[in-house]
């Protein structure tokens, strides 16, 4: 073969070969095309037969599951017992978020196991109804207080209250976890009277008392003793504490309640106001004595009082005149005073009283005289007469105070107390006319001069 011919064969075997090539390539390209027009048209078809769908809902999260939870009931317990609410009444509710992010198969008792139910708390009407629930079930504490007439100290008792910002994450745990019990938060209230607080610690003895009668008839005369008495009644003095009557019971006045009656100015018995305060201040100056209540100040009246014996009273006028008194004891002592028909009763109560007696003791030692004056009425018919006032004649007397122990005489006090004479008042009348009017008789109450020199008491 020539070289020509050579060259022309191998020239048609190339040619063949990127035939070949090209067809294949053919062949590839058409495969592909004829794979994207089937994947298409299938997509096509399924677009045409399938239509959209809502997400499954979680099973144990469907609304009415969640509305059935929120109607139940929790048993809330409290400082005072415990009652039922639901736990939407709690201010508990749905939180949306939570429960949409939650998986489909979900349920209450799974979420409940894990303290996870997808809930949250309204805390504005949670504190409502906690704050109302307060309101209800709190607690009040008990103040200490002295029970005088039984003579002992009732303690004082913390309340409970509920801390309605303290159970909100209480809530929050027990609603999250279903549970069926709910317990609030509280915190202890204390007594604004403590035991301590009240300074005496034993008032099983009386260590003192004394009392004086009154007519029941005066009603404003008896509105005074009792005004004045309520404000001794249950008052503690302190070991070496010095107490002072006017202090305690502060002025007499009109804007203080106080009323017009009876009282003695100037050795004479007049109206006036806060009239019946003087037997208030003689009846505590008893049973203070009896006591061996230190006595620090003390004034006799004018003249002598029908309630109590001779030498054994003592007056007080607002701001100057005074009754103080002192406890000498080494324990605290309070005063116990009662004001009740027709009677006003003192006792000193405390501790025992290391004195087995103590004695009053009284000794005359100078009497004086009273005089008579006549007051003119030219109202009344001539030379008729009255008594205005009886009169009484002047003492000075020795008051002694003995303490007695194991049959000896340990401490002796002794005071000198002076009465003027009570000036008797007599009313003639000076009208000569024949229909005059006749005097009139007032009622005299008279007072009984001492028997004897001596005169005693003893408790």
């Amino acid at each position: 073969m020539s070289r020509a011919e050579a060259g022309g064969t191998r020239a048609k075997q190339r040619g063949a070969i990127w035939l070949g090539v090209a067809g294949g390539m053919v062949v590839v390209a058409a495969g592909f095309i004829a794979a994207y027009f089937a994947v298409g048209s299938r997509s096509v078809a399924s677009a045409a037969t399938t239509t959209p769908t809502q997400p499954e809902p979680v099973r144990g999260l469907a609304p009415q599951n969640m509305s059935a939870w929120l109607s139940r009931d929790v048993e809330v317990k409290t400082a005072n017992g415990t009652t039922k609410l639901t736990w939407a009444e709690l201010g508990i509710e749905v939180d949306a978020d939570e429960a949409g992010r939650l998986s489909g198969g979900a349920d209450l008792a799974s979420l409940a196991a894990k303290g996870s139910l997808p809930v949250r708390i309204d805390r504005d009407k949670a504190i409502k109804v906690l704050n109302e629930l307060k309101a209800k079930t709190d607690k009040a504490p008990i103040n200490a207080y002295l029970d005088l007439e039984a003579r002992k100290i009732s303690d004082d008792q913390s309340g409970l209250g509920l801390d309605a910002w303290g159970s909100l994450p209480r809530l929050a745990i027990a609603a999250r976890t279903g549970a069926g019990s709910v317990e609030l938060a509280t915190v202890a209230v204390p007594a604004e009277i403590t035991k301590t607080g009240l300074g005496i610690d034993d008032i099983s003895h009386v260590m003192g008392h004394y009392s004086t009668r009154f007519p029941v008839t005066d009603r404003d005369r008896n509105f005074n003793l009792k005004l004045a008495a309520s404000k001794l009644d249950g008052v503690v003095l302190k070991p070496n504490e010095e107490w002072s009557f006017n202090g305690t019971v502060g002025e007499r006045a009109e804007k203080e309640g106080y009323k017009i009656a009876h009282v003695i100015t100037a050795g004479e018995m007049v109206d006036g106001l806060a009239g019946g305060t003087c037997q208030i201040s003689t009846t505590l100056f008893g049973a203070a004595f009896f006591a061996g209540i230190s006595i620090v100040d003390t004034t006799n009246h004018s003249r002598p009082s029908a309630y109590t014996p001779l030498g054994f009273d003592a007056t007080v006028v607002w701001p100057n005149t005074d009754l103080k008194l002192k406890n000498p004891y080494e324990f605290p002592i309070v005063i116990h005073y009662v004001v009740a028909n027709g009677e006003a009763k003192v006792e000193i109560l405390g501790k025992e009283r290391p004195y087995d007696k103590i004695i009053f003791e009284r000794k005359v030692l100078e009497e004086s005289p009273f005089t008579t004056e006549e007051r003119l009425d030219d109202e009344i018919a001539q030379d008729e007469t009255s008594i205005d006032q009886e009169g009484f004649p002047g003492y000075k007397l020795e008051r002694l105070r003995k303490f007695i122990k194991n049959g000896k005489t340990v401490k002796t006090n002794k005071w000198t107390v002076l009465y003027k004479p009570v000036t008797e008042y007599i009313r003639r009348g000076t009208n000569p006319a024949p229909d005059a009017k006749k005097a009139e008789q007032k009622e005299i109450h008279s007072l009984k001069p001492p028997t004897g020199e001596e005169f005693k008491m003893a408790q």
